[in-house]
């Protein structure tokens, strides 16, 4: 789909569809909703009066101007209560709207930048927003837009600029969760750690970063003992992704992204139950997200140092696979206990969080969707953020809020440690317990960090269950828009 800006009288624009807006609770239609309202002969003003147009959230009106103006369909979307409206509500309306639209049989879009005209966002937030939000609520596994055309529109040539910084923005930042989102919904057998490591290569060549995957022996030789025994029974061979966006010529301390790659998950020899293991594709998650941000650093040309870790692998059975009992010696020599194989996850990131050291970091994230404990902690709604520097959590956690991909600050007390103490390896990689899970895998990956570090269990909100606004069923691409509003920000 083509996404542009276009200073001209928006009556007067020849598209399928165009979208204006109307905030709930309004007696009057305003701006430019306010000038299709007079084309129209007052059709809108009737309808709000009548309560058949009462600007909720999700509702979308289809008027057919026959002629009175230049588009074939208006339609009026809700953007929900004036008081509560923000870059969110934004995104659910331009999405709705353009599903709509694309419902209709439209192939050419005309929209106005929701929020702008009534001051409520700043122009190229609003821009921003309203082409995330189409982006995003287009998206359909393997299938295009639908739409060809996408077009903000303005009568002020002034503001066209301001306008395309925004589309800038928007755009990238729906490509990087866009690509997160297809690698998430793949199949295990087409979305295999070397598929990862074909979709960096791709993204180094788009974007001029440096690029290394690590084979099995590289592996070896980095000592990475965790990493290869979640790999020892991997039919598709594990791959180690490093991609390196370096603008300062190594001058810089980097930002490190580090996500989990399962590219299918077991359990290994403490096999998971039937009972939704076809998910267990998913479990690269975390990977996808770290893939997508640097998409859009690339897209955007990011100023900041950033570098990506994926250590891709699936932990699947085979007579050759690691056994709980064994004891596997992670690359910073920490000595581990296997207690469940099926607690692969923070294996493959201890040696990922060991090998961003060398890097001197000025912070670390992880992503992963580590742990199910997270999930009956707090269901849909927000990641767990652990984190051992409270600026960097801090910081993080603004950047969610911002974006709307939420998180809750779980704890990292020392007590949840004590519970892998181990009587003959340094640790264990479970507690054998389900109490605290969520935050004794998180005690467990902080043994591995020496820098300023955050760590998000996304388990669950990697994906969501019914199409609502720009979230469309499937996987969510969660992580994308907050690492690249952190990364833009830090």
């Amino acid at each position: 789909m083509d996404v542009s800006a276009a200073s001209v009288n928006p009556l007067t624009i020849a598209v399928d569809a165009l979208v204006v807006n109307l905030f709930e609770r309004t007696t009057q239609p305003s701006g430019i909703t306010a000038s299709v309202d007079r084309a129209l002969g007052g059709i809108i003003s009737d309808l709000i009066a009548a309560g058949d147009a009462s600007g909720r959230p999700g509702e979308v009106t289809v008027l057919y101007p026959r002629g009175a103006i230049a588009a074939h369909r208006v339609l009026v979307v809700g953007l929900g209560p004036a008081n509560a409206f923000g870059a969110e509500a934004a995104r659910n309306a331009s999405a709705v709207a353009a599903r709509r639209a694309r419902d209709l049989g439209a192939k050419s879009v005309a929209s106005v930048a929701h929020g702008a005209g009534v001051n409520a966002l700043a122009l190229g937030e609003a821009a921003q927003a309203t082409v995330e939000g189409a982006r995003l609520g287009l998206y359909r596994y393997l299938l295009d837009d639908g739409l060809e055309a996408f077009t903000l529109v303005d009568e002020d040539a002034g503001k066209l600029e301001v306008l395309r910084d925004g589309i800038r923005w928007g755009d990238a930042v729906a490509e990087g969760t866009r690509l997160a989102r297809t690698l998430v919904q793949h199949p295990a057998n087409v979305a295999t750690p070397d598929h990862l490591a074909e979709v960096a290569r791709g993204l180094a060549k788009d974007h001029g970063f440096a690029v290394t995957i690590g084979d099995r022996a590289w592996a070896e030789a980095e000592g990475m003992g965790s990493f290869l025994g979640v790999a020892k029974a991997a039919g598709y061979e594990p791959r180690f992704i490093v991609l390196e966006h370096d603008p300062s010529g190594g001058k810089e301390a980097p930002l490190v992204l580090v996500g989990k790659g399962v590219t299918f998950d077991s359990g290994g020899l403490s096999i998971k139950g039937r009972q939704g293991l076809e998910g267990m594709k998913q479990d690269m998650a975390g990977a996808a997200a770290v893939l997508g941000a640097m998409r859009t650093v690339g897209r955007l040309r990011s100023p900041r140092r950033v570098v990506a870790l994926v250590p891709a692998t699936e932990n699947v059975i085979d007579a050759a696979g690691y056994r709980p009992s064994d004891v596997l010696t992670a690359s910073n020599g920490t000595t581990i206990e296997i207690i469940s194989t099926d607690a692969e996850g923070r294996l493959i990131l201890a040696d990922a969080l060991a090998y961003a050291q060398r890097y001197k970091p000025r912070a670390v994230v992880d992503l992963a969707t580590l742990t199910g404990a997270v999930n009956v902690a707090l269901g849909s709604h927000a990641a767990g953020l652990f984190s051992n520097d409270d600026t960097l959590a801090s910081n993080v956690s603004a950047s969610a809020q911002r974006v709307a991909e939420r998180v809750w600050r779980m704890p990292l007390w020392p007590e949840y440690l004590t519970a892998l103490e181990s009587d003959v390896a340094d640790l264990k990689n479970s507690s054998g317990k389900p109490a605290g899970g969520a935050c004794v895998a998180a005690a467990f990956l902080e043994r591995f960090t020496s820098y300023p570090w955050v760590h998000l269990d996304i388990a669950g909100v990697h994906a969501v269950e019914t199409t609502e606004g720009y979230r469309v069923k499937g996987p969510s691409g969660y992580g994308v828009r907050l690492l690249a509003d952190w990364i833009t920000k830090a």
